[in-house]
Parts: structure tokens; C-alpha cells; sequence
């Protein structure tokens, strides 16, 4: 399970001696689902920080006519999920977890996450701060998204998601297939081919198999 762990960004700049010196001191336990069980739902309230040893998670929610949405899936050992309404201090979650696949999670109590223990431990400290570095960079990646959503149009959604993966110098790449492209955007995948066509046309940028240049001025004068 160590090895896993090192791959988590929870765990950055930690040995070996380190994680397991969390684990002990958390009180950190493991859980195993099977497929299509629920890891937990929307009624459940949020007690533990939950991170994906083996398998596939998705998030999603049913509205009330019964249709489904899946608003995030995990399948990296190393990853976090449903941990923003564990610090929001949320009485319940506004989404369910659902293991796709066999799942085996690690589990780690809220508390350890707030207070130091009596030992003093130094890794219990890079723990909270690799915390708060990886709800840094989810609230830094919901700001570009939200930066494209804002967008009117499809051409400018493309154009802000090219800018946002800019290069040295006048380049923005992105390293993303159509249909990535299509769901990072929430657009239906033929009109994101042909709006792509018509930018590759018009000289704002190139399409080569599952990379997408174009040049940053002209996307620029887009928005």
C-alpha cells in the first residue's frame, strides 16, 4: 500500500517511514467495495478523507426525474475525492461515490486532519500542507474551467481552453483528443469537430491527431 501512496499527492516529499508514521498516528483504515456498491451517498455525512488504492470511482447525482449524472471519475491509485465537503464542514454531500470496478480505499479520520497529535510528528505537518496545496490547485483548475464555461460561444471555449494551455511564446497547445475536448467543454462532440475544422480553416489553429496548436494572438482576439 506504500508504494501506492507515493504516487499520492497527499503524500509528496514524504518517505517511506513517513507514510506509515501517518498511518499510524491517523488511524488510517482500508475499505474494499464491490462493483456498484456505494462508497457513499448524498445523505451520508462527510468523516473521513478518502483516497483510491485499486480500482474506479465515480461521482455523480440523480436528479428527480432519475436521470443520472456523472460529474467526475477516478481510476489513479493516489487520488483524492469528495474531500472539499469534508472541510466545508457539510452535514451531508451533494453527490454519491460509486465504485465502478472492485475498489480499495484508504481511509483517514477528519480530526487527524485538523489538529496535531501529542507526538508533534513532522510528517503530520507536510501531511496538512500537501492538503492544502492539492485544495489550492483544484480551486486554481475550477477557476479556468469556470473562465471557459463564462464564454459564449463554442469558438471562444476553445480558444480560452488553448490560452489556459499556453506555451513559451506566441504557441498554445493542447494535448487532448476531440472527444476529451468535447466532454471538458460539456458539448456534443460533432459540433466541437466542426468548429474545430472551421478555426483549422480560417489559420487560428492546427489539429494533429490528439494535439491541437494554434497561435495565441489570434485566439486571443477571439474573446
Amino acid at each position: 500500500m506504500v508504494e501506492q501512496l507515493k504516487q499520492s499527492a497527499l503524500f509528496a516529499q514524504m518517505t517511506e517511514e513517513e507514510i506509515r508514521g501517518c498511518l499510524t498516528c491517523s488511524k488510517a483504515s482500508t475499505a474494499v467495495y464491490q462493483k456498484e456498491e456505494m462508497i457513499f451517498l448524498q445523505t451520508d455525512r462527510p468523516e473521513k478523507l478518502l483516497v483510491l488504492l485499486e480500482g474506479t470511482v465515480v461521482i455523480g447525482s440523480d436528479s428527480r426525474e432519475g436521470r443520472r449524472s456523472i460529474v467526475a471519475a477516478f481510476e489513479q491509485p493516489g487520488e483524492l475525492f469528495g474531500e472539499v465537503f469534508l472541510f466545508l464542514n457539510r452535514q451531508t454531500y451533494d453527490h454519491y461515490a460509486q465504485a465502478v470496478t472492485p475498489v480499495r480505499l484508504l481511509q483517514i479520520p477528519k480530526d487527524f486532519l485538523y489538529h496535531t497529535c501529542g507526538n508533534n510528528c513532522g510528517y503530520h505537518a507536510k501531511l496538512i500542507s500537501n492538503m492544502l496545496s492539492i485544495l489550492a490547485h483544484k480551486a486554481y483548475f475550477l477557476n479556468q474551467r469556470l473562465q471557459v464555461v463564462s464564454c459564449a460561444t463554442l469558438r471562444q471555449k476553445i480558444a480560452q481552453t488553448l490560452l489556459q494551455n499556453r506555451c513559451a511564446g506566441k504557441l498554445a497547445a493542447l494535448d487532448m483528443s476531440r472527444e476529451e475536448l468535447a466532454d471538458y467543454l460539456n458539448a456534443a462532440r460533432p459540433s466541437v469537430s466542426r468548429e474545430l475544422m472551421k478555426m483549422q480553416q480560417e489559420g487560428l489553429l492546427q489539429v494533429d491527431r490528439r494535439k491541437i496548436f494554434g497561435d495565441a494572438e489570434k485566439l486571443q482576439g477571439l474573446l
